[in-house]
Formats: C-alpha cells, structure tokens, sequence
C-alpha cells in the first residue's frame, strides 16, 4: 500500500514538473527591465568551498550606491503595482474592513483595571484605566501623540503594584531598540526617568513600588546602530526618580557574550527569578534571588540548560515551573529552592497528549492553557495536579490571557479563530462562567466562510495539520486563487486567528492555508527540534508537502497558488520557491532570512543558530548551503512573479537579505514573471507598523496577487453586521 502510495506521488509530481515546465519559461509577456545592480568579485572560502557573494555591497544600508539602488527599485515596484486596476478597490475595502474596534485582553494592578483600543482607523492603539469595569474609562497613554505619521509605538508596559505609575516602552520606526519612561497615573505626565538602549526586555516592579527591573545593553554605535550585532545584554534595577546612569546592575556575565537575562519578581514580591537565555535556544537557565534578605546576592537554580523552564508562581521557597525536560509537550513540576535537585521535583501537572502552552495560579487553582492539534483547549486543576474543569470555548480557535494573581477571583482572556474578531471574555473563577467583555463589530458576516482543518503526509511520512479557510460552498475544480501561509521555526506555533487582510482575500474569491509545519511548536519541542539545524529541510519538505495535497486535491493548481510568509516564513517562501520553482505561480517572502551563509554577523541575528546552525561549522555550513534562498538561485530558471517586502529600520532581520535575494533573484529569473522589491521606509520587522501602512502594504500584496493569479473581478460584498462564528469542521 505504501509502495503503490509513493508511486502515484511520484507520478502526480512528474505531471506537475511537465505542466510547469511546459507553460514555464516559454510563457508570454514582456520582461521587466530591472535597475543595475552591479557585481562586485567577493569570494568566501567555507571549510575550503569557495562561495561567491557578489552583492555585498548591498550590506551597506548607508551608502549613496545603497541608496540609489533602493530608489530606483521601489521606484520600479510602485510604478508596476500603480498599474494594476484593482489595487485602489482593494485598499478601500481594507479600509473599511479595518475600520473596527478592537481591545487588548485588560489587566488589573493596584486597585485598577488597564486595557488598550484603537478606534478602527487609529495608527496605534492607545492605554486606558478604569477603577470598576463599569467605570468610565480614562486615556493614559495615547502613542499617536508621539508622532504625526503613527511611527512610535508602544512596546511594553508594567504598573506599579500600589498603582502609582507606569512604565512604559516605546519603539520608533519599527526599531527593536526601545525607550523606557515613567508616568504618573494620577496626574497623566511622565516623570523626568528615561532609559536607553533597552531591547528584548520588559519591566518588573518590586513589592513596594520602588522600582524595576530590566535588561539593556550598551550604547551602540549610533551610525552603525541597525546592523551592528549585539552581545552582552546585563540586568539592571531601576529605581524610580533617578537617572539611568545610577541603575544598579544585578547581574552580567562578562564570560558569556550570547547570554541574555529577564528578571521577574513573584507575587509576593519575596524572590527574582533570573532567567538566561542563550539565543533563540529553547533551553534556558533559571538563577534567583531572595529579596526579603537585604544583602542576598543572584544564586544558581537550574543551570543544566538541557530544557525549558518557565517560572509560573511560588508557595514560599517552592517553585512552580512549566517545563519540557522528560517532557517534550511539558508539564508542571515544583521545585524547592532549599532542595533544588531533580530527586527532590515534585511533579503537579504530568505531560499530556496536548502541548502545554502556559500556566497560571488564579484564585488558589492552575489555570493551563494547552494546544491540541494546533488549537486551545483550556483546563483547572487545584495546586496538587487533580483536573477540576475545563473551561468550554466558543470553537475551534485560539485563546490568550488568563492574567492574574493567586487572590483573584476574576480573569479575562480573548477568543479569536480565523473569521471571528478578537472577543474579550471575563471568567468567573468561582462561577466557573465566562462572560462577553468587549466585542467587535466587523463590516462582514463571517458565516459566509468555513474552516476545516485537513491533515496531510509528508515525505517521510509525517502527519502534518494545516487550516483551510474559504468562502462556504466555494467548489475546488482547481481554479481557485490560494495563498499558502506557513512559518515552521523558533517553536512558534500557528494557531486560529482573525485578520482583516486575510478575510478581504476570501471575499475576492481566494481560498487561505495556513500549514502547521515542523520547527514550531503545535507539538511539542519534538516537532520543534524536527525542523531545526540539520533537519531543516524537515520545514520545507512540509510545505511542499501541503502545497502537493492542495493540487492533487483541486483546492487549487500551479497557476493559481501564491505562497507568503515573514522572517524565518521568508526563509521559508524563499527556500521553497528555489526548490520547486514549478509548484507556485506567485511568491511573497517577507522580511526574509535569505543569506543562511552570514545571518549571524548582524544585530540579533547570531541567536538564530540555535535553530539554523551555522556556517562556521562544517556540518551545519553543508546544510545551509543547500538550501539557502540566496545561493540557490539558477540563472535561466523560470521564477514565479515575486514580491519581496523589507523595511529600512528591521534591525532584527536586516534589509540587506531582501536587497542581496532581490538583485540576484532579478538575474537569475528566465521567464517573464516578475521580480520586485517592496522597500517600506519609517518601518522595522512588523511589530507597531502603523495602522496606515498595514493596509497599504496588504492592498499591494493582493493586488501583486490579482495580476499574477489572472484573478477575475468578483462583485464588492455588501456591509453585514458580524454573527456568530463560521462553521469548522475537522477531516
């Protein structure tokens, strides 16, 4: 059976590599004319390979030859995209599609309740507190104040346990380097304190309201600040009042240049729990700190780094740790921080069939929020480990929040799944009941579309789950524009959620796939380790995997299926699209890691190896090179029509992949299809992009899409009020 399975596969992709190259190369149109980008004789010697990187010059964001070559690409995609008819159609939709309320999952802290909302078209969310949940609510913190055009936004807040202040993060342009300020809550103004050079960091405020905690690193470079690689991040105590240069250091490791460190202060104010990380690595290594003891110093706990530890509570001196090791889907265990050795573990919650996502102690109860087959479930127990309950869902969707304190009795999360807006739910911790707190209105009905979740075999055999979201009763001939969405890294996980852009896809007649592929973490960190380091391929072989089951099933066909996908996604648009060139009409790679031969030398990017490996290894460098977008494109190959998207202030993934991807990629295509770049300006890797530039970055993408797909025209929708949830099933 299996033997005649892998022969029909073989013929299916046989007739689609004929079809493909039948239609490929020789297809009709006129080439686009692209800008110079010039070569210049680079050679790298890797383990005695020479490998030739003709656009390095490209790395060089602040170069006038840099500059240049930017302008005159965008130049060329704005004109291209400026004439495809549907293009201003779709942005107004968007427009009114975004034009809804939305609102965070709220918290409470010293006697207050703080939630943020954007109004619909707001560029950025702003904070709002209220004393009751019937009060009416105060603006404390409106980002849009902070620059005209909605660039600043916020990247963090922490209140005070006496309710007193709040400290807050902001990021510029999409930046990851943030500024941390003070405000007073009472009056609304911000107190004179500022902190620089924080990145990858929250706040955490002691017991008494003194201070908090935080992580930083030193000054950079200021010219080179976007590029230059960043080590040696240390842990600070900031106390309210005083000027930056007077923060204590609480604790640094000058032998350990990767090790990045979070502080939390528990509860009861009594212990800080260090956490060092090393990289993007799973594993993570926990040190604390008795607080109650005026001279106690930072001291080990868990050092082994062989697993993930993610502290939740404590009783006093015992630990409440979720964690992986002997566990791969975790578990709960407590640790006794007079008795720390693994003998002395006592294990609350054991590893279950579902991946335990994270936990929570409210109202003396383990509130543990789980993921089956890449959606929420969510369950009780009491602090010895029995299930009490578990708490119904509205469907088959995702869910976040749960905030809280051991006392409270109250807590709030959201429910969203791919056609339902982001709903705010108040749960009665003695009741057991939820409640609706806040929920949007969207201009759709959303039982016009279905989900279903398909599972697929990859090559090897593996089962793999992917989401299929289209409008009802839309019937699969093969004809249907599809766009492909997949991440598989960093044990992400891709769950159920609402987009507006996605949900203007469906009404233009497309079909959304979103893949749950090896290297995140729908199953556990064996599913994640699957798609890391030498089995990396793992993650492509999965897409590929889903995009096969798409054709062979006439949900679509190689002419009308468009894959995308952001960062490590881009990685994997890019990987794919060199690969099995033949299998897709349209290609979207996102702020991408395209060079898998020198990602480490910018900013974050050496966190990375964890799950890439590292071309500095011998081992690791033969599997990166056998799959990195940029050194796997082949002069003459028929392309599909590719829309690269970067930004000029991504500091995490920095612009010189697309740029180095774009101009070889423009080189190498032998088909008509074209090659862009889309450069935005005054934006960073995503997060806090202006509500403005989300809707014009999404109306070109779909608009790229129209033409590329030979989409037809479909009717405007009319306005519908929002329903209940569209209908799911499972296969």
């Amino acid at each position: 059976m299996q033997l005649k399975r892998a022969s029909i596969l073989l013929s299916l992709v046989a007739g689609l590599n004929a079809e493909a190259l039948a239609q490929g190369c020789a297809a009709s149109g006129t080439a686009t004319i692209y800008p110079v980008s010039k070569m210049v004789d680079q050679q790298d010697n890797y383990h005695g390979v020479q490998v030739a990187d003709p656009y390095r010059w490209l790395e060089d964001a602040n170069s006038v030859e840099t500059g240049a070559w930017v302008a005159a690409q965008n130049k060329l995609t704005q004109s291209y995209l400026a004439q495809i008819p549907r293009r201003d159609a779709i942005r107004a939709r968007l427009t009114k599609l975004w034009n809804y309320e939305r609102f965070s999952v709220p918290f409470k802290e010293g006697g207050r309740y703080f939630y943020s909302r954007n109004d619909g078209l707001q560029n950025q969310a702003a904070l709002y507190t209220l004393t009751a949940l019937d009060a009416e609510p105060r603006l404390l913190l409106d980002p849009n104040t902070l620059a005209v055009d909605g660039t600043v936004a916020l990247a963090g807040t922490a209140v005070s346990p006496d309710g007193k202040y709040l400290a807050y993060g902001t990021a510029a342009s999409g930046s990851d380097w943030n500024q941390w300020r003070v405000r007073d809550i009472a009056s609304g103004q911000d107190l004179a304190d500022k902190l620089e050079w924080v990145k990858f960091s929250g706040a955490s405020w002691t017991k008494d309201s003194r201070g908090f905690f935080y992580s930083r690193y030193d000054a950079p470079q200021q010219a080179t600040r976007l590029a230059d690689i960043n080590y040696f991040q240390k842990l600070y105590f900031h106390k309210v009042g005083t000027e930056q240069e007077r923060d204590v250091l609480v604790y640094d490791r000058a032998d350990q240049k990767e090790w990045g460190f979070s502080g939390q202060v528990s509860d009861d104010g009594a212990y800080l729990i260090v956490t060092a990380s090393q990289g993007t690595a799973r594993q993570n290594r926990v040190f604390f700190q008795d607080l109650s003891k005026k001279e106690s110093k930072v001291a080990g706990l868990l050092e082994g780094f062989d697993a993930a530890y993610e502290f939740i509570d404590n009783d006093g001196p015992v630990l409440l740790f979720r964690t992986d090791n002997k566990a791969s889907r975790g578990r709960i265990v407590a640790i006794d921080t007079r008795q720390p050795g693994v003998d002395n573990w006592q294990e609350i919650v054991p590893e279950a069939a579902q991946t335990l996502v994270s936990a929570n102690v409210i109202n003396g109860q383990l509130l543990v929020n789980y993921l089956s087959d890449a959606h929420s479930q969510v369950k009780l127990f009491d602090l010895g480990g029995k299930l009490l309950r578990e708490i119904a869902l509205p469907g088959i969707g995702s869910v976040a929040g749960f905030g809280g304190k051991r006392g409270d009795t109250e807590t709030f999360y959201s429910y969203t799944s791919f056609t339902t807006p982001s709903t705010i739910y108040r749960h009665d911790m003695i009741k057991g009941e939820s409640s609706v707190y806040r929920q949007p209105v969207v201009d759709v009905d959303p039982d016009a579309f279905e989900t279903r979740q398909q599972f697929f075999t990859s090559g090897d055999g593996t089962r793999v789950p992917m989401f299929i979201v289209s409008k009802k009763g839309l019937k699969f001939d093969g004809t249907n524009p599809t766009y492909l969405y997949g991440y598989g890294g960093f044990d992400i996980s891709l769950t159920p959620g609402f987009s507006v852009a996605n949900l203007a896809w469906l009404e233009m007649g497309g079909v959304y796939v979103m893949a749950n592929l090896r290297g995140g973490g729908e199953y556990g960190e064996a599913w994640h380790q699957g798609g890391t380091k030498l089995q990396k391929q793992n993650v492509f072989d999965d897409f590929i995997g889903a995009a096969e089951w798409l054709i062979a099933n006439k949900v679509t066909s190689p002419a009308k299926l468009a894959i995308g996908g952001g960062s490590n996604g881009g990685l994997l648009v890019g990987a794919v699209m060199t690969q099995r060139p033949e299998l897709f009409a349209a290609a979207i790679p996102q702020v991408g890691v395209l060079d898998m031969l020198r990602f480490h030398k910018f900013t974050i990017g050496w966190a990375w190896t964890s799950d890439y490996g590292s071309s500095e290894n011998a081992d690791e460098f033969k599997a990166l090179i056998k799959y990195s977008p940029l050194h796997n494109l082949k002069p003459g190959t028929c392309y599909p029509a590719t829309l690269i998207t970067t930004a000029d202030h991504d500091d995490r993934v920095v612009p010189a992949h697309s740029f180095k991807f774009a101009a070889a990629a423009q080189a190498a295509q032998g088909g008509s299809k074209p090659v862009l770049i889309r450069i935005d300006v005054k934006a960073g890797h995503g997060a806090g992009k202006p509500t403005a530039k989300q809707i014009d970055e999404v109306a070109d993408r779909w608009g790229f899409l129209t033409r590329a797909l030979n989409m037809a025209p479909v009717a405007s929708p009319a306005s519908q009020s929002a329903s209940q949830a569209a209908k799911v099933t499972a296969q």
